[in-house]
């Protein structure tokens, strides 16, 4: 049957317009795909450009190499060396225990690092690289590079690790460092992008701590291209950063070798400072620990023994320790009655033993008494009545302002960690801090060095440097930074008449020189190398029991103070002996034999020493545990 021609007229026409409808449905997506095209390649193309580039660039932080630490001669007392080590990125890694196992059936790891590292990778961004191991040999890293196809994500690097090659000489001075902790970022709120390295390693006490800013330096950067998965596929490019500062201590190594060798066996502090320029020359403290311990992470067992033991090795007793000064404070009261007008120098005060003041009995040492004293004999006898009648003369004020222009009180700028404040207390100092009046009582303590007074050893150095000089001495500890010296401040004239100075540094003389002086044993026999000083004890516990009967950590503390030579200052000597009993017997030989160190460069000879010593001063030298000095060439060598 054939089809009416309007049927099939309408039909082309019906076909035609689906046709129509087609074409221009695909061309309007034709043209739609087309612009969206030409939107990302042409117009976003940058923008992808860059985005492209950052999955295919990894851009990775290069630690910059630590400043090096030397001493005042050029000996290298903290250096870096290599240290090869595993790092993982977990993002990379995919399965982390899977590769961890299959890494640890190549180069055998720690199974507490491992569980540290899995611990840590929780608590980092996954981007993050961790540290699995290190101190590897280099056969180990060899062997993971060679594997590096099985074990997506994790990278063998080639850092750099403190060492100190003095070890305990320079433990409480250079300090030590350690890997950055959550508490170093809370505390030091440091935002420096170094700090998120794995294992990143800053001070953590001494001058590594307070001087961290100048010796970690600025991080390089490095580019490398990666793989879809983030495998590195080559390094791109590279900008090395910038290294931390070198610094330079005033410290001598081997002058603190030998304080430190000196002290051994005892729980002491000396301190040894340049009376004109102030620089520190040594600051000894035992007993000491291996700083080099702490770099990679002590043992708990090692930290517990270093806690635990009752000499307490850790702090540093010349800088953050703080005694009752004793006898050795004899010189600030004195001058403070001097200069307030209340004592001549041929006055004298009767020594029965005691004095009674507000009801109350105060004795001397000597409980005998010493009969008439003036001002050269009570210090040369340390006579304790002379210095409770310049109180009550004198008052706490005045003592208390003479205390502070010899440094009590202060709290010097080293770059070292804790530094004391030490104190000179005054009447409001007590009424704030204790909540009660001073009492002529606290004024005839503190004349004598007791009571509410405390001072560092290097504050007692340092007062003992003013003594010397009559100038406001300033210690300093860094002798420069990148070759560059600092200022030294050889400091004001303290304002004190020379002739009341001049009184007290020959009562000082007598002390050490005279028959009957307190440190008459210790003295010096070379002729321009003579020493002046005081001695001090200072009360720990009961008043009456001997030392001997009582424990160690009841008995006195031993001080003496000192500066030679006599007629031409050079170096200010300050020791303390915790528990030692008497500063004669226990403190002013080893100030003796500091000084005699420092002046003479070397181990003295025995005619420097008083006759009936010398046996025994040669058996004590060859005792003494002295590095090599070989050792300290070798120290030049390396820096």
């Amino acid at each position: 049957m054939r089809r009416n021609p309007k049927d099939t007229i309408e039909s082309q026409r019906r076909i035609t317009r689906r046709a129509l409808f087609l074409g221009a449905s695909q061309l309007a997506f034709v043209g739609v795909l087309a612009a969206r095209m030409r939107y990302l390649q042409v117009d976003q193309a940058d923008q992808y450009r860059l985005l492209a580039d950052e999955n295919r660039i990894n851009i990775r932080l290069l630690p910059p190499a630590r400043g090096l630490i030397y001493d005042r001669n050029g000996v290298a007392l903290a250096v870096n060396k290599p240290l090869y080590r595993i790092t993982i990125v977990r993002e990379d890694a995919g399965d982390v225990n899977n590769v961890v196992a299959r890494l640890n059936a190549l180069v055998p790891l720690d199974p507490e690092e491992i569980a540290r590292a899995l611990d840590e990778m929780k608590r980092r961004s996954p981007f993050v690289p961790v540290t699995l191991a290190e101190r590897l040999t280099w056969e180990d890293i060899a062997e993971v590079a060679v594997n590096a196809p099985a074990l997506p994500g994790v990278t063998p690097e080639v850092g750099l690790s403190r060492a100190y090659p003095l070890a305990d000489d320079f433990a409480h001075i250079v300090g030590y460092v350690g890997a950055v902790n959550e508490a170093d970022l809370n505390r030091t709120n440091d935002r420096d992008p170094l700090l998120q390295i794995p294992r990143f390693q800053i001070g953590k006490v001494g001058v590594e701590a307070k001087l961290e800013k100048s010796l970690r330096g600025k991080a390089g950067i490095k580019r490398i291209e990666v793989n879809s998965i983030g495998r590195v596929m080559r390094e791109l490019g590279r900008e090395e950063g910038e290294p931390g500062a070198n610094l330079q201590l005033t410290i001598d190594s081997a002058l603190q070798n030998y304080v430190q060798a000196r002290l051994e066996g005892e729980s002491a502090a000396a301190v040894v400072i340049d009376v004109q320029t102030g620089d520190l020359l040594a600051i000894g403290s035992t007993p000491a620990f291996d700083p080099n311990k702490f770099v990679n992470g002590i043992s708990q067992a090692d930290y517990s023994a270093l806690l635990n033991d009752k000499y307490r090795p850790l702090p540093n007793k010349a800088i953050q320790g703080v005694y009752p000064p004793a006898s050795t404070f004899k010189m600030i009261t004195a001058l403070a009655a001097l200069e307030a007008g209340v004592l001549t120098s041929e006055e004298t005060v009767k020594c029965n033993g005691f004095v009674e003041v507000g009801g109350r009995r105060f004795h001397c040492w000597k409980r005998s008494g010493h009969g008439n004293v003036n001002l050269k004999n009570s210090l040369k006898k340390s006579c304790d009545v002379f210095y409770y009648e310049m109180a009550q003369r004198a008052g706490i004020e005045k003592i208390s302002e003479m205390a502070r222009k010899f440094g009590f009180g202060t709290k010097f700028d080293v770059p070292m960690s804790s530094v004391a404040k030490g104190l000179a207390p005054t009447k409001s100092w007590k009424l704030e801090h204790r909540g009660s009046e001073w009492v002529i009582g606290d004024s005839l303590n503190a004349a004598i060095g007791q009571g509410f007074v405390l001072s560092s050893p290097m504050q007692q150095a340092l007062m003992t440097a003013r003594l010397a000089t009559g100038r406001a001495v300033m210690p300093r500890l860094i002798k420069s930074v990148n070759g560059a010296e600092t200022p030294i401040n050889a400091g004001e004239p303290l304002g004190i008449n020379e002739n009341n100075l001049r009184l007290v540094r020959k009562a000082m003389y007598a002390v050490v020189n005279e028959t009957g002086g307190t440190a008459f044993r210790s003295r010096i026999l070379t002729e321009n190398m003579r020493m002046a000083g005081k001695t001090g004890t200072s009360q720990v516990g009961n008043t009456v029991v001997r030392n001997k009967d009582v424990p160690w950590e009841k008995r006195d503390h031993a001080l003496f103070v000192s500066f030679a030579p006599f007629d031409n200052p050079r170096i200010a000597v300050s020791v303390v002996v915790e528990h030692g009993g008497g500063g004669s017997k226990a403190a002013a030989p080893i100030a003796r034999d500091i000084a005699l160190q420092a002046l003479y460069g070397e181990l003295p000879p025995l005619d420097a020493y008083p006759e009936r010593d010398r046996w025994r001063i040669r058996s004590e030298q060859k005792e003494l545990n002295l590095r090599d000095p070989e050792t300290f060439r070798e120290g030049k060598d390396q820096a």
